[in-house]
């Protein structure tokens, strides 16, 4: 077993975790890349450091809203592009600290998410469009890319750095520990060691050995042979892979999906276009079923507060996992062919098959006749028998396959009707 392998057991067990995209673009309310897309100043976004004053922050909230989801751990952004820090980090002045809100906004994250028994992590923008130092005319991301005032800008790449990994550590030893710092994001020429990233994941190891890296510095974690600094998971965005994610070796690669719940990942307040608890659902349930994790995203407002609409979905999913929990947590890829009616999951003898589509007649499982010891309904542990049906015959595989039968037309669950099948030793 390699040490990515052991690091990440607890990761793959989990499978089910909080993204939080919070920051100073709550407040124009037009997502988290608006100085980007609008090419705003720093002048321009000034404004909203010397207001910034989530009056409304109350981390438990979000904690105890993520820990009857079915969460396990979250990761809230620390810094994101636009430079501002939630931390209290002695090497800038632009901090919450500094603002109306006045203290170190991740402490009371940390400490909140603790007290839930959840894992927390770090989000970490490894870009920065308020430090001198990040390059910005010509960047392709940069705010200012195009404005010929920073022509000739006399940056010092080497001194953003010395900031970068000096923020960084500030994080991991200041905090106590940390579960996951994940990083964002690599593009172009800036990836790899042009962040100095054998350097700083030498210095990330020596001080939280345990702690999951994802693989956004850069390299190729599939590789078979990766870069250190490659990290311990694969990231797709808004993207589930269609196989999984498998290494040159044809090994599988933990992976996790960062999914948002509407179509932004920081606040924006006409974005009402949210996504239905029957797609998150079966959103966790296709990740699990190749082996990966789902990260779903909330972006609470200027005050603190996560949408209404957020909470009302992330509860709902809660209550599927409070029935179904256990077909996803420390659940994986059965050795079975992608059935017609929806998705399987498996931790040891225990198959676990979610059916999303009712059909007709009886659910057929292919290749497992004789191999069923018993079936339940997951959610509430009812008998369900297998047995097959009289005109059987004329299905050319039903020698080989097994049939259960769901009483109704509909399913008992639309989100996902989960039967559990305890196959023989």
């Amino acid at each position: 077993m390699n040490e990515r392998w052991k690091r990440t057991e607890w990761f793959r067990n989990d499978r089910f975790g909080m993204f939080i995209h919070w920051g100073l673009y709550a407040i124009p309310a037009r997502g988290e890349w608006v100085r980007s897309f609008e090419r705003l100043s720093v002048e321009d976004y000034e404004p909203f450091f010397q207001e910034f004053n989530p009056t409304q922050y109350d981390p438990r909230a979000w904690a105890k809203a993520a820990k009857a989801a079915g969460q396990k751990y979250a990761v809230l952004t620390a810094k994101h592009h636009d430079g501002f820090c939630l931390f209290d980090s002695q090497l800038t002045e632009y901090k919450a600290t500094n603002t109306p809100a006045g203290r170190d906004l991740i402490r009371e994250y940390v400490d909140a998410f603790r007290e839930e028994g959840l894992k927390v992590g770090f989000y970490y923008s490894v870009i920065d469009w308020h430090h001198k130092d990040y390059p910005a005319y010509g960047d392709r991301q940069h705010p200012m890319r195009a404005n010929e005032a920073f022509k000739d800008n006399p940056a010092d790449f080497n001194r953003y750095i010395q900031y970068f990994h000096g923020q960084v550590k500030e994080l991991l030893t200041q905090y106590g520990k940390i579960d996951i710092m994940w990083f964002d994001f690599s593009y172009d020429d800036m990836t790899g060691e042009k962040w100095k990233a054998t350097e700083l994941v030498h210095m990330i190891r020596s001080i939280q050995p345990d702690i999951l890296i994802d693989n956004r510095l850069g390299g190729n974690i599939k590789a078979a042979e990766p870069e250190i600094y490659a990290g311990d998971f694969y990231s797709p965005e808004q993207i589930l892979p269609a196989n999984g994610v498998l290494d040159a070796n044809g090994e599988p690669v933990p992976w996790e999906a960062c999914v948002t719940l509407n179509n932004h990942w920081g606040y924006h307040a006409w974005d009402r276009d949210y996504k239905s608890p029957q797609q998150i659902v079966r959103a966790l349930v296709e990740c699990v079923s190749k082996n990966g994790n789902l990260l779903l995203n909330v972006g609470p407002d200027a005050k603190g507060i996560i949408p209404r609409e957020s909470i009302d979905i992330l509860a709902e999913v809660g209550r599927w996992m409070e029935r179904n929990g256990e077909s996803i947590y420390g659940c994986g890829a059965a050795d079975l062919a992608k059935p017609e009616w929806g998705r399987y999951t498996q931790k040891g003898n225990k198959l676990y098959a979610h059916v999303f589509d009712r059909g007709i007649g009886p659910v057929y499982f292919a290749g497992l006749k004789g191999k069923i010891k018993r079936a339940r309904l997951l959610s509430d542990g009812s008998e369900l028998k297998v047995e097959t049906p009289w005109m059987a015959e004329q299905y050319s595989n039903a020698d080989t396959g097994a049939f259960i039968h769901l009483k109704g037309a509909r399913l008992p669950d639309e989100l996902d009707t989960v039967i559990e099948l305890e196959l023989c030793d």
